[in-house]
């Protein structure tokens, strides 16, 4: 959460000492869809971000880093896609290798978790390798495993 806060701060900062800060207002008259729909859009990308900050962090320490960066993976397809489909957007080249290399990463991930499970017998020696954790979950606090 911390990370976010000092983000923006850099950025505000950033702003005001390059002079950006005077162009925000011609850019705003210039948004196509006026300056109510601008500033609901920064405010809107602002809080879905900080959102996004906080489910990342939760996904990380409850269960692994390498789980949230796939379900971080699965929004990547998800994006161009509902672009296409609600926005009207065209489908260029670079989005089509953006959902290809989303789509293949996240396959090789869960066929990475088929084949542990088929290997092993079970999830937890998959998550167990993952995390790095020695107990399984038949381990008593102090036991040696």
């Amino acid at each position: 959460m911390y990370e976010s806060l000092v983000a923006s701060i850099g950025n505000a900062v950033a702003v005001f000492a390059s002079g950006g800060w005077r162009d925000l207002e011609q850019e705003m008259n210039e948004f196509e869809l006026g300056k109510k729909s601008y500033v609901l859009n920064l405010v809107g990308t602002a809080i879905c971000w900080q959102v996004f900050t906080v489910g990342s962090n939760g996904l990380i320490f409850m269960v692994s880093s390498l789980f949230c960066n796939v379900i971080s993976i699965v929004g990547v397809p998800m994006a161009p896609v509902l672009c296409v489909v609600f926005l009207h957007e065209k489908v260029s080249g670079v989005k089509v290798v953006s959902v290809v290399l989303a789509m293949w990463g996240f396959l090789s991930y869960m066929y990475q978790h088929y084949q542990a499970e088929k290997r092993n017998g079970s999830m937890y020696e998959v998550s167990r390798f993952q995390t790095g954790s020695h107990e399984g979950p038949e381990a008593s606090p102090g036991s040696v495993t």
